[in-house]
């Protein structure tokens, strides 16, 4: 019995859809979740036991009575990385239409059925709304969106983000992965005792029929939702179709017959000494699920009319007022997104309406853009000039108006940006983000940040503090726009530093570069933990500060095709955490080898001065091959040294210093580098 519980009531398989998709798989074999939540609560078997035995005596024999659909409340919960899976309003109204459909026996093509079913395809009764009122009563249209990287896991931690009172909505979170499988849930004897876990995780690609997913994937809510109602795949309790094994099983359904299940819409299919399979039921795999049968509806309207899970509680008369959807529809929010939030400057930024309810007025009020305000429901803007502008949208429905307003809702970057060479060793920045680097933290934890407590050179860097609960998460740090339209050849150096907190960890670090101002990102540079990432060892006990020079490594990235040497070119230092200790950068270059400077002394590549002629500061960058001892100074024109810009012994790499100019006087000076016994130098002029 226990085994059987097991391995019945284990996160519900993926729906109708699944069997014609590479990448996807079911969880039965793999019941990760399902085990940690034994392991940690060990009578949460014996309590499932109880509450499915209680919901089995209650549906043996169970007739529905009454004509009036049972209502349940629902709330689409999106868990986004601003991604693909960030879908429509739409597209989620579309969802709840088929599941309005498929319940009540008002999807067009039921009438395909195998006329041997005909006769048996049920109108189960069951109505689906979108929540009008939040749990704090507030107006909503039924959808959260959540920013987290999270979306790509879809598993139980990410459905902790966010979660509406099960006893009072239906959750259903809409992710870029559902943990492996196209959607699952468990049963309501599982959840009875586990309120944390209720409701139904869906790929995004499979929610509705139109957007980013399509009408043959459109039937796996309905196939969840079953589930959620205590619905057994039709070949019993597996989550594996076609084994002749599943003839030994049941889904306690008298009006389905006996399967082995199937994965493919083989209407002629039969099995386990049937004459004819039921391989159009909403609980198979076969791509062409029409129906849910009679004793299909009574289970689940069982279950639905159950405390077990609070189930009967979504329905009731007092939920139905607090959640708000017998409620007229009237004008109560304004709300608003773009297709773009970060641009360059000239870049088209459209706007789409998502105000709800009933709006039949609008005005758009966009600071800095052109034009600068519209009428429209759907306008079209240009920002000329960088900058972060806010955004407000004014809305009314002939009698009501409401509005809102987004401080910093857009990001212009300049359009051609920042000349180069580039040097950033974070001295002068203030904090983070700022005019130049932001970060992008989608989980809200800890991110990048400006640091003084240790750095390569000067006495500031960038750090991201790194916690073992970060584990399986990103964060970016993203610079603003850099001209390269005329540059040929382009190098990015970095300085970073990173510790493991314990010997297993795999922390990443990915630099990416774009030349489109960010529309698109290249992979230019991958380090793992396990070899170019560590520099600090194993450092479990306390937070990773570098000690010194020497736990600090050097990174050069090369490979900047013409295809990214534009006018908007950006850089994306993107970390994903494994859960090891704390990551720094410093000193991170754009060197442009094609600035022309006046040499003097057979200088080489390895020596490079700019702007030239400087006023206040000037940039100096040399190139060494190999670790040796160096005397780097500047000399004024009677041949006095006036800076010694560095010395002594030195990593091989390029090394870039900032030298201040404001107390000395006009004129020409020389840079010089000696080294082992060879020399080279520029003159620079001070103005």
């Amino acid at each position: 019995m226990r085994s059987l519980l097991f391995c019945g009531t284990l996160l519900a398989a993926p729906a109708c859809a699944l069997a014609q998709d590479d990448g996807f798989t079911c969880l039965a074999n793999n019941p990760r979740e399902l085990e940690r939540h034994l392991a940690e609560h060990p009578e949460a078997l014996s309590l499932a036991e109880q509450a499915n035995a209680a919901l089995e005596a209650r549906t043996t024999g169970f007739q529905r009575g009454g004509s009036e659909p049972l209502i349940i409340p629902v709330v689409f919960h999106v868990i986004h990385d601003n991604g693909p899976e960030n879908i429509s309003d739409e597209q989620l109204y579309d969802a709840i239409r088929i599941l309005n459909d498929d319940y009540n026996k008002l999807n067009p093509d039921w009438v395909n059925v195998r006329p041997e079913f005909l006769d048996i395809v049920d109108s189960v009764g069951i109505e689906f709304r979108l929540a009008k009122r939040d749990p704090e009563g507030n107006c909503t249209n039924g959808i959260t969106r959540t920013v987290s990287s999270q979306t790509y896991d879809g598993d139980f931690e990410m459905t902790q983000l966010i979660q509406w009172p099960r006893e009072r909505y239906m959750n259903v979170w809409v992710a870029a992965s559902a943990n492996g499988a196209a959607g699952y849930t468990y049963y309501p004897g599982w959840l009875d005792g586990w309120p944390e876990a209720d409701g139904i995780v869906i790929l995004h690609s499979y929610t509705g029929s139109i957007g980013t997913s399509a009408v043959y994937k459109s039937r796996v809510l309905s196939h969840e939702v079953g589930h959620w109602l205590n619905l057994k795949h039709c070949w019993g309790d597996s989550n594996e179709p076609g084994l002749e094994t599943n003839c030994g099983m049941d889904d306690n359904v008298q009006d389905t017959p006996n399967t082995k299940g199937w994965t493919s819409c083989f209407l002629a299919g039969a099995s386990c000494g049937n004459p004819l399979d039921n391989v159009q039921n909403y609980m198979e795999y076969s791509y062409c699920c029409k129906m849910f049968s009679h004793g299909q509806g009574d289970r689940m309207v069982a279950a639905l009319t159950s405390p077990i899970a609070q189930r009967n509680n979504l329905w009731s008369a007092a939920n139905l007022a607090l959640t708000g959807v017998l409620e007229p529809e009237q004008l109560c929010m304004a709300r608003f997104a773009a297709d773009h939030r970060e641009v360059c400057a000239g870049t088209p930024v459209s706007f789409t309406d998502l105000s709800y309810f009933g709006v039949q007025q609008w005005y758009w009020d966009f600071p800095g853009a052109t034009p600068p305000g519209s009428f429209v429901e759907a306008p079209t803007v240009v920002y000329t000039a960088p900058g972060v502008y806010p955004v407000s949208l004014y809305v009314g429905d002939g009698t009501t108006t409401t509005s809102t307003t987004e401080p910093g809702y857009i990001i212009v970057h300049a359009n051609p940006g920042a000349p180069t060479p580039f040097v950033e060793g974070f001295e002068n920045a203030t904090a983070i983000p700022n005019a130049m680097w932001s970060p992008h933290n989608p989980d809200g934890d800890n991110t990048f940040e400006l640091s003084s407590e240790a750095a390569f050179s000067g006495t500031k860097s960038v750090r991201l503090r790194n916690q073992w609960e970060m584990a399986g998460r990103t964060d970016e740090l993203i610079s603003s726009t850099f001209d390269l339209s005329t540059a040929a050849d382009i190098s990015l150096t970095f300085r970073y530093a990173f510790a493991r907190r314990y010997p297993e960890n795999n922390d990443v670090l990915r630099v990416y570069a774009s030349g489109n101002c960010g529309e698109t990102w290249m992979l230019r540079k991958l380090m793992h933990a396990s070899n170019t990432l560590l520099t600090g060892g194993v450092q479990p006990a306390a937070p990773f500060v570098p000690a010194g020079p020497q736990q600090w490594g050097y990174m050069t990235v090369t490979n900047l095709s013409a295809g990214l040497q534009t006018s908007s070119f950006r850089v994306k230092f993107e970390f994903y955490s494994d859960g090891g200790n704390d990551l720094w950068l410093d000193d991170i270059n754009i060197l442009d080898y094609n600035v022309r400077v006046e040499e003097v002394v057979a200088s080489t590549d390895d020596l490079r001065a700019w702007p030239n002629p400087a006023a206040d500061q000037l940039q100096v960058a040399f190139n060494l091959r190999a670790a040796e001892r160096i005397q780097l100074d500047l000399i004024d024109p009677l041949g006095r040294t006036v800076r010694e810009l560095a010395s002594g012994m030195q990593a091989p790499g390029i090394r870039t210093v900032e030298v201040a100019l404001d107390d000395l006087p006009a004129g020409l000076y020389t840079i010089r580098l000696r080294s082992a016994g060879q020399q080279q130098a520029l003159r620079v002029v001070v103005e």
